[in-house]
């Protein structure tokens, strides 16, 4: 499974599941077709071209006119997104509706409490979505 992450920022690196790639460059990003994309905040801005089975992206993202994905599950604070936080004091991501997984399968809705989290909750969407969606289904509930 090929799996990126575009524009993460250097403090998250030791966070990544440990096969997904780092990609910096829109034309890296560009040049082939990936399993799994995480868009950051500032990849959605730098994105280009994408091709992908599953893009990870921000709520805010709009139309994507040169992005294709056969799926796309959108994160942040609103309640239109998939994955959101429930509470921001004692953040909970919470699954708004079933997900897809690469695998076939599906994460069915749900709320993970979160605890000692390293930055801010709202912050860390793209690499909880990340990591959520690369879990093996028996793990997947323990972020």
């Amino acid at each position: 499974m090929e799996s990126a992450i575009f524009a993460c920022p250097a403090a998250w690196k030791p966070l990544l599941p440990i096969d997904v790639k780092i990609v910096s460059g829109a034309a890296a990003l560009a040049e082939r077709s990936w399993d799994l994309v995480a868009l950051t905040p500032d990849g959605l801005r730098m994105a280009e071209a994408i091709r992908c089975r599953l893009l990870l992206a921000p709520g805010e993202c709009g139309v994507l006119s040169q992005i294709q994905a056969e799926r796309v599950v959108t994160y942040g604070l609103s309640p239109r997104d998939s994955l959101t936080l429930s509470s921001l004091q004692e953040p909970v991501l919470c699954v708004q509706r079933t997900l897809p997984r690469l695998d076939g399968g599906v994460i069915e809705p749900q709320e993970l409490p979160l605890s000692n989290l390293p930055f801010p909750a709202e912050e860390l969407l793209p690499l909880l979505g990340l990591r959520l969606l690369q879990m093996p289904l028996e793990t997947a509930g323990k972020l």
